[in-house]
């Protein structure tokens, strides 16, 4: 590893440690020259699909585009930084375990939009908007009102699925 004080390639590791999830390795490394101390990190280089943009181009998928989209969302919300890396990793993972060489934008989209509806609902509609090109206020009130469709189809499909299951009672 090349020191970025004196760009000399000499140097040592002090300390390594793994994060919580063993995905991250965060190495403490000494100058073998000027002595300086510096801090990597490690992380397994993961294949992730290629991306498919509205306009049908194909690029790399770029994990700070998507970091960046969750931190404009979450602007001013009590969202972490640890949540939306947590999102990021589940995002990379759902689409390392589709096994596509090329996915569309648009699936990207919809697994962050689900993400963030889970954690912070105003998050969540300024995703929307952007990422569904929102025109007007009528475009807010129908997204919301399918979102609320899908979701009461959803509960009716599990209690379909699962009648003897009761919800606790209210109090």
């Amino acid at each position: 590893m090349k020191c970025p004080f004196c760009a000399t390639p000499d140097t040592k590791v002090i300390d390594s440690r793994v994060n919580q999830q063993g995905d991250i390795t965060r190495r403490r490394r000494e100058c073998i020259r000027c002595e300086s101390r510096f801090t990597t990190y490690e992380r397994v280089e993961e294949i992730l699909p290629a991306v498919i943009k509205k306009d049908g181009r194909v690029e790399a998928f770029d994990r700070s585009k998507v970091e960046d989209g969750l931190r404009k969302a979450t602007q001013k919300r009590p969202v972490s930084s640890e949540q939306i890396e947590a999102i990021v990793r589940r995002t990379e993972k759902s689409l390392q375990g589709l096994g596509l060489k090329e996915i569309p934008s648009r699936k990207i989209g919809e697994l962050l939009i689900s993400e963030l509806h889970a954690i912070d609902k105003v998050a969540y509609v300024r995703f929307a908007s952007v990422y569904r090109e929102f025109k007007d206020v009528d475009d807010f009130v129908s997204e919301l009102r399918e979102k609320d469709r899908r979701q009461n189809r959803q509960k009716d499909d599990e209690s379909l699925l699962f009648p003897f299951v009761k919800e606790p009672p209210t109090v």
